[in-house]
């Protein structure tokens, strides 16, 4: 029988089926020996050793179209970078490492601003703005009124989607809207610094319905990119190119150059100047990484 790992704990996967039952599976000992593990999100054969109580092993993993490291998962069709309008405001520097990593393994990235029943018209607007004219598709939703919540449901079908988000944005609160059997824990917010308490514990995928997958992962706060060279960087701020035949030197960085035509449109407003400081910021940190 075929069906798809969506949480493993303990040496236990957890295998949801085509006829929506989850079977308890042990990983066969020949996976050790071939150094290969299962891991949330793999396409999986398994042998059914109880019917009646739904147990039974892996047999075969199937072959992953990819493999994320961070959050570990197989198979992520779309990845969703949730953030919140305001309370807290939006990291934006944070907002970009996410894409760039996304961006690095082919993996097409919408970014969701939540509670966007608080937030201004204006808010809206400058944040689509932003990100649209970088090519991202830019979504509002509020889990307290429903406000773009068909439309987010939209996004997902047919998809395994890796959900990522800062602590207090309203992730768990969404993916609720969206899979009313599943209630996931909702942590009390800090009035002080208006962050959310840690309470999502572990890797899991969350059937949506037959075909469809989200991937929920404990909140973060900083993503490394320093496993690139300083020069790649650019590579990832699409909105350049177009200004790049314009700059006078052969692979200008955009940074100290005179006569660049990135720094041109960025002083033209042509580019936002969000982006832009991140990334003078990024690469600034590739550019001292420490080399071992």
């Amino acid at each position: 029988m075929q069906g798809k790992i969506i949480k493993g704990i303990a040496g236990f996967y957890y295998v949801h089926t085509p006829n929506t039952h989850i079977y308890e599976c042990k990983a066969k000992g020949i996976f050790r020996k071939n150094n290969k593990k299962p891991m949330v999100g793999d396409n999986v054969l398994i042998e059914v050793l109880d019917e009646e109580n739904h147990k039974g092993n892996v047999v075969e993993i199937l072959e992953r179209s990819n493999e994320l490291i961070r959050p570990a998962v197989a198979n992520i069709d779309a990845a969703m970078i949730i953030f919140a309008i305001t309370k807290p405001l939006p990291n934006f520097n944070l907002l970009d490492r996410f894409l760039i990593m996304m961006d690095k393994q082919n993996i097409p990235c919408v970014i969701c601003f939540n509670k966007c029943d608080i937030a201004t018209m204006e808010e809206r607007e400058k944040l689509a703005g932003i990100y649209a004219a970088c090519g991202y598709q830019v979504l509002f939703t509020s889990a307290k009124t429903g406000e773009g919540i068909e439309q987010l449901r939209l996004i997902l079908k047919e998809k395994t989607t890796s959900v990522a988000g800062p602590s207090g944005v309203g992730k768990s609160s969404l993916i609720n809207c969206l899979q009313q059997n599943v209630a996931m824990e909702i942590g009390d917010i800090s009035v002080k610094n208006e962050r959310g308490k840690h309470t999502t514990r572990h890797t899991e995928l969350i059937a949506i319905d037959e075909n469809s997958y989200i991937m929920d992962t404990p909140g973060f706060s900083s993503f490394s990119v320093t496993d690139m060279e300083k020069e790649e960087v650019k590579e990832y701020y699409h909105e350049f190119t177009q200004y790049e035949p314009y700059c006078k030197f052969k692979g200008c960085s955009h940074i100290h150059e005179k006569h660049c035509g990135v720094k041109d449109a960025l002083n033209a407003e042509e580019i936002s100047e969000i982006r832009y400081h991140n990334y003078e910021v990024i690469y600034e940190d590739c550019k001292n990484k420490r080399r071992y």
